[in-house]
C-alpha cells in the first residue's frame, strides 16, 4: 500500500511540475504579453473555460489577402494548412484560393471529420474575425450541440482568428484557443501529454504554411 501511495504521489508531483514549467510555455507562441492578455471576440463563449492560449505571426500582406485562406478551411474544403496526415486525412491542403469555398457565414460549419465532427461558426466579421467552436463528445467522437446538456466526457472550445493591420501591407494574425473539458483528471493528463503539445505542433505549422501561401500570392 505504501508503495502504491508513493507511486501516486510521484505521478502527482510530475504532473504539477509539468503544469507549472511546461504547459504555460505552450500557451503563448509569437504573441506579445499585450496580445496574450487582450480579450478577443469568442473568448466568453465557453463557460468555465481554462486559461487561453495565444499564438501570433506577422504577415507581409493586408487582411484582405489572408481572409480567403481562413474561410475556406475544412476537411471537405481547403484543409487546415498544417500537418495534413494528422488533421486532413492525408489529403493536401489547398494551395490556391477557391471561389466556391468563400461563402462561409455565421451559423455555418467547418468539417473536421466529415459527418462526425465539426466547428460551428458563431462569430464572423469579414477580414477581421473568424470564431470557430468545437463541442466534442469524447465517448462517441461525435460533435454535440453546446446549447444542450454536455456529455459526461467532453471537450468544448473556441479556436479564433483575428486579423489586425499593423501597416500599409502588414498584418498580425492572432490565433486564440480557449475551452474546457471533463472529467478534470483526464482533462489535465491529456492536456499535458497530448493536446497541449499537439496544439503547439499543429498551430505553429499552420502559421508557417499560411505565411508561405499568403506571401507567395
Amino acid at each position: 500500500m505504501r508503495k502504491l501511495l508513493r507511486a501516486v504521489l510521484v505521478v502527482k508531483l510530475i504532473l504539477v511540475i509539468l503544469a507549472i514549467a511546461v504547459r504555460p510555455k505552450l500557451r503563448v507562441w509569437g504573441a506579445t504579453r499585450e496580445e496574450h492578455e487582450a480579450t478577443y471576440p469568442g473568448d466568453d463563449l465557453v463557460p468555465d473555460a481554462d486559461p487561453p492560449s495565444t499564438y501570433a505571426a506577422t504577415y507581409n500582406a493586408p487582411p484582405a489577402a489572408i481572409w480567403p485562406w481562413l474561410v475556406q478551411m475544412g476537411s471537405d474544403r481547403g484543409g487546415f494548412y498544417s500537418w495534413d496526415r494528422l488533421d486532413n486525412g492525408g489529403d493536401p491542403s489547398a494551395d490556391t484560393i477557391h471561389p466556391e469555398w468563400q461563402d462561409l457565414a455565421v451559423g455555418g460549419r467547418i468539417a473536421t471529420v466529415p459527418d462526425r465532427s465539426w466547428f460551428d461558426v458563431p462569430i464572423l466579421a469579414p477580414e477581421k474575425t473568424l470564431v470557430l467552436r468545437a463541442s466534442l463528445d469524447l465517448g462517441s467522437g461525435l460533435s454535440f450541440n453546446p446549447a444542450e446538456r454536455r456529455p459526461r466526457a467532453y471537450m468544448d472550445g473556441v479556436w479564433s482568428f483575428h486579423l489586425i493591420p499593423t501597416g500599409e501591407n502588414q498584418t498580425r494574425l492572432i490565433v486564440r484557443s480557449v475551452g474546457t473539458s471533463k472529467p478534470p483528471l483526464l482533462a489535465m493528463i491529456s492536456d499535458l501529454f497530448f493536446f497541449g503539445p499537439a496544439h503547439w505542433i499543429m498551430q505553429v505549422k499552420q502559421l508557417d504554411e499560411l505565411r508561405s501561401r499568403v506571401e507567395r500570392n
